[in-house]
């Protein structure tokens, strides 16, 4: 399985619906909170372009944020993606 990471805050609802999901399948994964350590907000930043939580890698693929974690995973498409 690839590696996850997910870059959230403590109280994001979005993230807690996307880390449920990879929970549901057993995905293990890294949290980075990025309302307790700047240098990591500014890492997701540089690394997503994006300064919305959660953001969500697997291996080396920048997936998005929680809508697109889920509509990748209405497709089909999220366990391949997770294992491929």
């Amino acid at each position: 399985m690839k590696p996850v990471i997910v870059y959230s805050t403590r109280v994001c609802p979005y993230c807690m619906r996307a880390k449920a999901l990879l929970q549901s399948k057993q995905v293990p994964y890294t949290e980075f909170l990025v309302d307790v350590d700047p240098a990591k907000r500014e890492e997701m930043e540089q690394k997503s372009n994006r300064r919305s939580v959660p953001q969500i890698f697997i291996g080396e693929r920048h997936v998005g944020g929680c809508d697109e974690l889920y509509a990748l995973n209405r497709k089909g498409e999220l366990d391949t993606l997770l294992t491929g």
